[in-house]
């Protein structure tokens, strides 16, 4: 009785950590679009590493110290896992909101839980239950009714560009990187896993910026900079990714990658709460789908 209900409280606690986790990385797409032409998307990636590099050594020294051995013995899942979401998930998305529209772009990326879906399905024999496919496709409708206002023909009249292939490029990152997150090396604490995550991806970004940086490309450090960068540090960074790691571990790839159709929810609450913009009904209707849809994602009892 007390482990069963102790196993209902982790998976619960891991529910909530995946919607907290997506309203950071809700924060982060917002605030990527409003600086994209004062901060160059491979610098405002790098220095958002960085920051988060400085944020979580003086917890994760000691841990990455003793845990070296383990470290040097999954080097290869490390650098793969590093390199899909550190290295490539962000970089492609602030390169490619300086070109794609806010539409096309929750779009593309709303296509992520599908992803890994399959990949888990293909990669891993993972079963697709009759509750994850309906879950999915109304969560996915309820997202598709936001973006398009509820109108047919915003979906038809879509163009899509070089950014929105960015989008799909990073959707496709995060995907595999959320599968193979079941590889993970359980006798890596939390903290020195996303720590060697950060350094591993940050090796691997650093000639990307030092091109950028050859190629003209520059910023002139301000209050608002400063700000910005120190946001994507620390919420979507290491908060986010703390509770991204230890959720999908929770509840599985499948599950946790519904939560991903929450965050232009969050979107459209951030730009009501802070910019001032009208909440419209197909945006309630459109909630009431995705949360729909992630119910019948996650819960235990309802469509076998």
């Amino acid at each position: 009785m007390l482990i069963s209900y102790f196993k209902t409280y982790l998976i619960h606690m891991a529910y909530l950590l995946l919607i907290l986790a997506t309203l950071f990385w809700s924060g982060n797409f917002v605030l990527g679009r409003g600086i994209n032409e004062i901060i160059p998307p491979v610098a405002l990636a790098f220095w958002r590493w960085t920051g988060a590099l400085v944020i979580l050594m003086p917890f994760a020294a000691r841990g990455v110290i003793r845990q070296n051995r383990e470290i040097r013995k999954n080097w290869k899942i490390l650098t793969i896992l590093a390199i899909l979401s550190v290295t490539n998930f962000n970089t492609f998305i602030y390169n490619a909101l300086r070109t794609t529209t806010a539409i096309n772009a929750f779009l593309v990326n709303s296509i992520t839980p599908i992803f890994i879906v399959l990949i888990s399905w293909i990669g891993f024999n993972d079963r697709i239950t009759y509750r994850q496919t309906v879950g999915v496709v109304l969560s996915l409708i309820g997202l598709l009714w936001i973006v398009t206002q509820g109108q047919l023909e915003i979906l038809l009249s879509v163009k899509f560009s070089g950014g929105d292939l960015w989008t799909l490029a990073a959707a496709l990152s995060w995907a595999f990187y959320t599968v193979l997150l079941r590889k993970r090396p359980k006798h890596i604490d939390p903290i020195p896993f996303l720590t060697m995550l950060v350094l591993i991806g940050l090796i691997f970004l650093s000639p990307i910026y030092m091109w950028e940086l050859r190629s003209g490309a520059s910023f002139q450090l301000s209050p608002a900079v400063l700000a910005s960068i120190g946001y994507v540090a620390l919420f979507p960074s290491v908060i986010a990714y703390v509770f991204w790691n230890n959720s999908v571990a929770v509840v599985g790839a499948n599950k946790a990658g519904i939560f991903m159709h929450l965050m232009p929810v969050f979107g459209i609450v951030l730009a009501f709460s802070f910019l001032g913009e009208t909440l419209a009904a197909y945006h309630l209707i459109g909630m009431i789908l995705i949360f729909s849809g992630i119910f019948l994602t996650t819960a235990n009892r309802i469509i076998r």
